[in-house]
């Protein structure tokens, strides 16, 4: 049985047969092809399969939080004997792994509804006989059949081409549709001028074809790409980095005050089951039970916002990791560009249009009295092999957009077609680079309609059409100045020629003696919409990097009209492809460039690769938009994958974090503005939960080395962080967030969730609140000398009363204080409401008062609670005005 071939371009077709032990005629038999399964496996890719839930299931609760809640559970139950706080714990975590299990498998679902198995059917030759087959049970030494409208199942050396045209931008970035032949190249070919192999995943846009498969599944350019992403180890996103961060941290301190309390309980001579209560106590009130819930649901409302505006998000954290993006890498084809080919530039003599594409039909009105304008026109739909009866016009991408354009001016192709029968054509192939066709004239006689690369049509010209005569061609080098210009701007470019003949000319002589007619060049748009969208991200401090595997001139094109590069930009701000030398000792000029550069042109998938890792060394969160095999490896690789859902690849989907149902790069601004929010606001709910934490920790903890009684119990503390935490830190996720989000720069990527400023705001707040809880415990103990029941109580509710209030001290401290999205979110005020009927529940609940141990407090006491609840908040204000708070 023969072994993989190696550079089967590089073989004639009859030795590439030979080596593979195949037959053009007869393909091989099924059990040949059976037996060469078992050698070289199925024709798939290794594609990663949907997360099971059971396994999202199990992530939920791999959250350092959650490990500890867990622990304060069994310590609850084991040493106090306490069912109802044990209980109250597990429901917590049962709460916050539901949610978090609950999001992210409708995130799985969503992405499999994306999924399509499209194109799994094949035409293969077996036996034979033309068989349909499903591509998976190709194996090297197939021979396959391809028209126009399929998609390659596999690497194949081509055998015939009738005219035949591929996309394989997917594949290589590069938006011209490639024309195929059957000749043999060198070994050292590259490989986006193999034009003689066609590629797994690429699609045939024109004619058709028979070829012979030569590697399939993994050893496939296909495979190879995503075997090179399966490489890649799966990103931590930036919020998870930091949230677990700050779990450990917290952990660390409630393991301290848990000892300082063991140690002075121990020395003091005290009880060692009270020192054990207390120090359980402490740990659930150091630990916010209601942060990875109210963490999980603000990104959960941020990933269903998100979700309404087309925009799927497969893990939650990755909506506020879009907040933290300061680069953004991206394609061009189809993300910048409209991935649609069209009439850019019109040339002939004494005429120079530019920039075509968006004018009206009225404008070219004039130019009908040039017979050069009128002949273009005529030669652009003649000299085309575009299928017009179609339900939708199929061909060439170059020779859609000459149809389409000719059907603008308000000619009719199909008529123009059936007044010029067509007697003779010359195929275009890459030796000729040309096309024509010799076509009857409606009047007696034939013209030959001649179109192709410049240099060879010039060659065949002797005159030129000017000013309506047929002129003897003198300027031709002045010609080459005008193409070699268009061509500098990125432009595809075509030359048109004609001659008319009395009577039908011999095919040896249709392409002698032709009249110049002038030149069109083509582009691939910009879209419209990005330009605004890129201001917006220069503003929002993101730099756009685009790296596409297209030509330099055509990506500087395209950025110079998204805006991406301004008019005569600096050369250090584009680099070609092979310019990137990743070595260790990188010179620091090429470095330098690289940091500069805003368009990479020609780069592969490795480079592409290497460029983010590059960004990500700098201290970067990168972002990078993708759609085709060829972006697979830096979809994985970056922080954030963004990949389209319409004119994406599946693998490209399936690689990415997130899905642009609408394939629109301009979702992505609401996106970024979205995570930019959620991430402000779960910064607010931080500081609000852990100051009302460390209020409840510094509490019990003064009152232990006091020796007053308990403000606080642990079922108490379980209750307060369940209600009077949870629902105001839900509201602060609720707001809409500044109005100025999107002109603020990002965040360094290194900086912590909680900076120097927060962590003294969350330490003053809680000091704050303590200071009321302490002070109305020590008062009604010394002064009023109230049970302890009564004490504990008094605490409780003034605990419950600040902790709310303290809402109010998250607005920052440049805006008033009666005017600021704080006091505007009507969700807190619904949530303070909520939170106060809750408690006043609770206290007339009889089950409930008992298990919190609740009893009645008189009318002056509930104004005393009142009283120093209020101080908390005035003493916190006080403090900030004065600039000690955010």
């Amino acid at each position: 049985m023969p072994n993989i071939i190696q550079t089967p371009f590089a073989f004639s077709i009859k030795t590439v047969v030979d080596k593979l032990g195949s037959s053009i005629k007869k393909g091989l038999t099924e059990k040949e092809a059976q037996q060469r399964i078992q050698k070289y496996g199925k024709n798939d890719t290794t594609v990663k399969a949907s997360k099971k839930r059971w396994k999202v299931l199990i992530d939920q609760f791999n959250d350092p939080i959650i490990f500890i809640l867990a622990i304060a559970a069994l310590l609850t139950y084991f040493f106090n004997d306490d069912l109802p706080d044990t209980i109250a714990i597990i429901t917590v975590i049962f709460i916050t792994t539901t949610i978090g299990f609950i999001m992210e498998s409708q995130a799985i679902r969503s992405l499999e509804t994306l999924r399509k198995i499209g194109f799994v059917k094949c035409t293969v030759l077996r036996d034979g006989k033309i068989k349909a087959i499903k591509s998976s049970f190709l194996v090297p030494g197939d021979i396959i059949l391809t028209e126009a409208g399929d998609v390659v199942s596999a690497d194949a050396r081509l055998i015939t081409a009738d005219n035949l045209s591929i996309k394989e931008a997917a594949l290589t970035g590069e938006s011209i549709d490639v024309k195929k032949n059957i000749n043999t190249l060198t070994k050292n070919t590259a490989l986006p001028e193999q034009k003689n192999m066609v590629f797994r995943g690429t699609s045939v846009v024109q004619g058709s074809a028979k070829a012979i498969v030569v590697y399939t599944g993994r050893n496939t350019q296909l495979g190879k790409i995503q075997e090179l992403s399966s490489e890649i180890e799966e990103q931590h996103t930036p919020l998870e980095k930091k949230l677990n961060a700050l779990s450990k941290w917290l952990i660390g301190l409630t393991l301290i005050f848990a000892i300082l309390i063991v140690f002075t309980g121990y020395f003091r001579g005290l009880d060692m089951l009270l020192i054990i209560e207390t120090a359980v106590a402490l740990a659930v009130a150091a630990i916010p039970e209601g942060l990875p819930v109210v963490a999980t649901i603000a990104l959960a409302r941020g990933m269903l916002k998100l979700s309404k505006r087309q925009v799927i998000i497969k893990k939650m954290e990755a909506v506020e990791t879009l907040g933290a993006t300061n680069i953004i890498c991206t394609d061009k084809t189809g993300t910048l560009t409209e991935d649609n080919m069209q009439v850019h530039t019109l040339v002939f003599e004494g005429e120079t249009l530019n920039a075509i594409q968006n004018k009206d039909s009225a404008y070219f009105d004039y130019l009908r009295e040039h017979q050069a304008f009128n002949i273009i026109i005529k030669t652009s739909v003649l000299c085309n092999n575009v299928i017009l009866d179609a339900e939708e016009m199929r061909g060439d991408s170059i020779e859609l957009a000459l149809v389409q354009f000719a059907k603008k001016l308000n000619f009719d192709p199909k008529k123009i077609k059936k007044n010029n029968p067509e007697s003779m054509e010359i195929p275009f192939n890459t030796t000729s680079k040309l096309m024509a066709t010799l076509n009857q004239r409606e009047e007696k006689g034939f013209t030959v309609y001649t179109k192709g690369a410049f240099e060879t049509i010039i060659d065949l010209c002797d005159t030129i059409l000017k000013d309506n005569k047929s002129l003897e061609f003198k300027n031709k080098q002045e010609w080459f100045n005008r193409v070699n210009a268009m061509a500098s701007q990125g432009l595809r470019v075509l030359a048109f020629a004609y001659k008319d003949h009395i009577t039908k000319p011999k095919k040896e002589n249709l392409l002698s003696n032709l009249t110049f007619l002038g030149a069109i060049g083509f582009l691939d748009p910009a879209r419209e919409d990005v330009k605004a969208t890129l201001k917006t991200y220069k503003k929002a401090g993101i730099k756009v990097v685009m790296m596409t595997g297209d030509h330099l001139e055509t990506a500087k094109k395209v950025a110079e009209e998204v805006g991406l590069l301004s008019k005569g930009a600096s050369s250090n701000n584009s680099v070609h492809g092979q310019e990137l030398k990743f070595e260790k000792e990188m010179d620091d000029i090429l470095r330098k460039r690289i940091s500069d550069a805003l368009v990479f042109a020609r780069v592969t998938p490795e480079q592409k690769l290497k460029l983010i890792a590059l960004y990500q060394a700098n201290g970067n969160v990168v972002g990078m938009f993708g759609d085709g095999i060829n972006d697979i490896p830096a979809l994985r690789k970056a922080d954030i994958g963004i990949a389209m859902g319409i004119r994406g690849t599946q693998a490209a989907r399936e690689a990415a974090d997130i899905i642009l149902k609408n394939d629109k790069f301009t979702t992505m601004e609401l996106a970024i503005s979205q995570g930019r929010a959620i991430y402000d606001h779960i910064r607010q709910f931080v500081v609000y939960l852990l100051s009302c934490n460390l209020a409840e920790v510094v509490s019990v903890g003064l009152a232990a080395l006091l020796n007053l009684p308990a403000p606080l119990l642990p079922l108490q503390i379980l209750f307060l962080n369940l209600v009077t935490d949870i629902f105001p830190a839900l509201a602060l996720g609720m707001g809409k967030g500044e109005e100025d989000i999107m002109k603020r720069p990002p965040r360094k990527a290194n900086e912590s969730i909680m900076t120097a400023k927060l962590w003294s705001s969350t330490i003053i707040y809680g000091l704050c609140i303590t200071t009321a809880v302490v002070g109305i415990t020590a008062y009604s103990y010394f002064t009023l000398q109230l049970s302890a029941a009564s004490i504990n109580n008094m605490a409780f509710y003034t605990l419950v009363l600040a902790q709310l209030l303290n809402v109010f001290n998250m607005a920052e401290s440049n805006v008033s204080f009666f005017n600021n999205e704080i006091i505007k979110n009507p969700w807190i005020w619904y949530a303070i409401v909520i939170s106060l009927l809750i408690t006043t529940g609770a206290y007339y609940v009889t089950p409930v008062a008992k298990a919190l141990l609740l009893t009645g407090l008189t009318a002056e006491q509930f104004g005393l609670v009142f009283i120093f609840a209020l101080g908390s908040i005035a003493l916190a204000q006080l403090i900030k005005r004065a600039g000690g708070t955010f």
